[in-house]
């Protein structure tokens, strides 16, 4: 392992998207999404997708020159077309105008459509919490959960992120998850290892449970907690779909190919002002102490210490510095 800053990681990141044809600024959105990620120690969302960026750069899979075009087709609707580009810089361009509209009516939706994948989700919920407000977020992947009981696939993994503000700028209470047991960069991950997975985590191809990654991935996950998982999922998929103009996950291509159609993807943010409720602050904080009374419990996110520098593998960070080169 190498000890890298922050700050390294970040222009390292940026300076390896340049290289393979992104723009200063889409660059520097994505190369912040990374850093924020391996600060928290979510290697699945950070340097482990910078090869994927490059490549899909250089093979027009993801335009990272765009500019992203903003509309208010209602007053507390915001739309983003991503133009086939990062998610980050979508998100960056319509945030101030979806928390405007949030401070107008109470509440407003942010829909971003056809982007690259977001990675961490709870990035975007986090950034509309430190901004004081709740915020919500959905967004839908390539296919790869089965309803429960059948085996084939019809949705991804579709995470939800919910993020609450603490009144000081802070975040009250953070959770960013897939709708299936586990993230599929956890199964793709113990492949690459050699490593065996948890029993329950996935079935293969004929609906089995299977320990095998390989096998999983030929298979399909498991939706957390079975049939409500199912339906949080199906969720996910209606508003990041639905709302967004992106596809359904049963046509988004293997996300990490070089090649292919761009990944055309949809994120769905719903931003509430809290102050609509004058006794919201009140009612959180007796809410917080309830929930950390007992010693170990906490609010979710409560545990998250930012590090920096943080730990990289030697491989990885050798790549990236090669990656950040105009050869690369």
């Amino acid at each position: 392992m190498v000890q890298v800053s922050l700050e390294d990681i970040h222009q390292t990141v940026q300076a390896a998207l340049i290289a393979h044809g992104a723009d200063a600024f889409q660059a520097a959105e994505v190369a912040r999404a990374v850093a924020a990620a391996e600060a928290v120690g979510n290697k699945i969302c950070g340097l482990y997708y910078v090869e994927s960026y490059c490549q899909q750069l250089r093979s027009g899979r993801v335009n990272g020159t765009v500019n992203p075009v903003v509309s208010t087709p209602r007053s507390a609707a915001v739309h983003v077309d991503a133009l086939f580009g990062f998610a980050q810089p979508a998100f960056a361009y319509g945030l101030p105008v979806a928390l405007d509209a949030a401070r107008q009516a109470g509440i407003a939706t942010l829909a971003v459509g056809h982007a690259h994948t977001c990675t961490s989700l709870g990035y975007f919920t986090e950034q509309i919490a430190r901004a004081g407000f709740i915020g919500m977020g959905f967004t839908n992947a390539s296919p790869i959960v089965a309803a429960p009981g059948g085996k084939s696939r019809v949705i991804g993994t579709n995470p939800i992120a919910f993020s609450v503000p603490d009144g000081q700028g802070g975040v009250a209470m953070q959770f960013d998850q897939s709708t299936t047991t586990v993230a599929l960069g956890k199964i793709t991950m113990a492949k690459a290892a050699g490593q065996s997975i948890p029993e329950g985590w996935a079935v293969d191809a004929q609906g089995n449970p299977t320990t095998d990654p390989d096998a999983a991935l030929q298979g399909s996950l498991v939706s957390m907690g079975g049939y409500k998982g199912w339906g949080f999922g199906l969720m996910a998929e209606i508003l990041a779909a639905g709302m967004t103009g992106g596809v359904l996950s049963r046509d988004v291509k293997p996300l990490k190919a070089p090649d292919g159609p761009p990944h055309d993807l949809g994120q769905y943010y719903i931003i509430i002002d809290p102050s609509t409720s004058p006794d919201f602050g009140a009612r959180l904080e007796v809410l917080a102490a309830a929930a950390q009374a007992d010693e170990g419990a906490r609010m979710p996110g409560q545990d998250k210490v930012k590090m920096d520098p943080v730990d990289v593998a030697v491989a990885v960070w050798d790549q990236m510095q090669a990656l950040a080169t105009p050869a690369g």
